[in-house]
């Protein structure tokens, strides 16, 4: 008796420690299984997201997955099953008999989503890597306080093309010929003759050279026949709207929970600026592209080069206005032989109180005849001052009506100024971020095109990260459910 209850009660407690230890054995298998199935969608993105485009890395030092299929759509099934295929010989390793049952993307992000800021936040993180902290401060030194006075300088050029300054004294000096002609013919009606007039000391008018006129017509000419030089061709290069990633409607995102946060600091602007400038063409370096001049294009958004050039040149003309009539203003002998030609002016056409609206014209002639010249300058690949004094200043007054003949003979580079490329990008220190950002993919997207013949390439289709969830079975009888992300920031 005494055996058999020993007996008994070994044979319970071994079958206890037996499926104790089957039940950990097994514990241990599935934890087992969950770690290689985990392992496996680690590895399937890691190499998934290895197949980033080469293009893009190349030429503009990005990474992103190419999501386009054959027929240039979006293709996230292609992609999903190239993650599975990954998989696969992970989930084969060892005797857990792990297979996948069903799976997909939970959700991913395009390099377009939220306007372009996912774009915009890896070209600044490239950027910040690649000068460091010192180069991003020489960077923010070099165009904070230039970029500010352009801003003004071009508000002033405004302004004074504003004041309609000309077209007073069309109006003056119209009114003085008519009272010119009325008191004519009172004078000939008293004498029955005419004679010359005469100023209020009887003596004929001098004969003073007017500026005025010949700057008129200079004024009503094409501005880019005035300053690109002669024999040099502009681009007739145009592109439609529709081709254009801004000029359609964008693939959308979804479902990713971690959205990358707006950044509208001037750092990152200027940084994202800063990458632009390295990577596009312009006029003085022209693309291989639908557009050649794309940092015009940058700055102004037409839809062909020469309307870009067109708009730019427009814009710089202003700059050297303000920068020029503000030095003007402030020489003191200049505005004396200023004010001395325009009491000249006035006196001739017997109309001396008029000086004061001749002198805003001439000012007005004066500033825009030396700013043609700078322009023409950096048209030619000079350098052309940001301030100007009485050592860098090119046009004289008494040369002014003979603008035409000395365009080349009184321009002159000054090492100490700025490019062509430099003037451009101060301009667009002054531009919204998001256009900035949307022509800048613009561009980038054609030149891909362009160079790789892959016509059907978007952004839209780029995808920077994704959540993969993959339901695995594991040995037949449970079934895991895993998720993950993954992206290339």
């Amino acid at each position: 008796m005494k055996k058999g209850s020993i007996t008994v009660f070994l044979a319970l407690i071994l079958s206890l420690l037996l499926s104790l230890v089957c039940t950990s054995i097994e514990s241990v298998r599935m934890a087992a299984a969950r770690t290689q199935i985990l392992s496996s969608l680690d590895i399937g993105l890691y190499s998934l997201f290895g197949q980033y485009d080469r293009i893009l890395l190349k030429d503009y030092d990005l990474f992103f997955l190419n999501g386009s299929g054959s027929q240039g759509k979006l293709n996230l099934s292609s992609v999903y099953d190239e993650l599975e295929s990954y998989m696969e010989p992970v989930l084969k390793q060892n005797s857990q008999k792990l297979s996948i049952k069903q799976g997909g993307f939970s959700g991913y992000r395009l390099a377009t989503d939220q306007d372009g800021e996912v774009f915009f936040r890896q070209v600044v993180t490239y950027m910040k890597k690649t000068l460091g902290v010192q180069g991003i401060q020489n960077l923010v030194d070099q165009f904070q306080e230039s970029g500010e006075r352009v801003r003004e300088a071009e508000e002033t050029g405004t302004q004074s093309e504003e004041n309609q300054s000309i077209e007073n004294y069309d109006l003056e000096m119209d009114t003085a010929a008519q009272n010119s002609e009325a008191a004519r013919q009172e004078e000939e009606n008293a004498s029955g003759e005419g004679r010359e007039p005469e100023l209020s000391d009887g003596t004929p008018p001098p004969q003073t050279v007017n500026p005025i006129p010949i700057l008129k017509r200079i004024r009503n000419m094409s501005l880019l026949d005035l300053i690109v030089p002669a024999g040099t061709g502009i681009s007739e290069n145009t592109v439609e709207k529709s081709a254009l990633l801004s000029g359609r409607k964008c693939q959308k995102g979804m479902g990713i929970s971690d959205e990358v946060k707006k950044d509208g600091s001037y750092v990152s602007q200027l940084l994202f600026q800063h990458y632009l400038d390295e990577r596009l063409g312009s006029y003085t370096e022209p693309a291989n592209g639908s557009l050649k001049y794309q940092k015009e294009y940058l700055l102004c958004g037409k839809y062909s080069d020469r309307e870009n050039l067109k708009s730019v040149a427009g814009r710089l003309l202003m700059v050297r206005e303000g920068i020029n009539a503000a030095y003007l203003m402030t020489d003191p002998a200049k505005r004396a032989q200023v004010q001395s030609l325009a009491l000249a002016i006035a006196s001739a056409f017997l109309v001396p109180p008029a000086s004061v609206i001749i002198e805003a014209a001439l000012f007005l002639c004066w500033s825009f005849g030396e700013s043609i010249l700078d322009l023409r300058e950096l048209f030619h690949g000079g350098k052309v001052p940001l301030v100007k004094h009485a050592g860098n200043w090119q046009l004289a007054l008494e040369n002014l009506s003979d603008l035409m003949e000395g365009l080349d003979s009184e321009r002159r580079s000054d090492e100490s100024g700025l490019t062509y490329e430099e003037y451009l990008q101060l301009l667009l220190t002054s531009e919204r971020k998001q256009d900035k950002l949307s022509r800048g993919m613009d561009m980038i997207e054609m030149s891909i095109r362009s160079s790789t013949g892959q016509n059907e390439f978007r952004l839209d289709h780029c995808i920077e990260a994704i959540e993969a969830s993959v339901d695995v079975r594991a040995n037949r009888k449970k079934t895991f459910i895993v998720k993950k992300q993954y992206s290339y920031i």
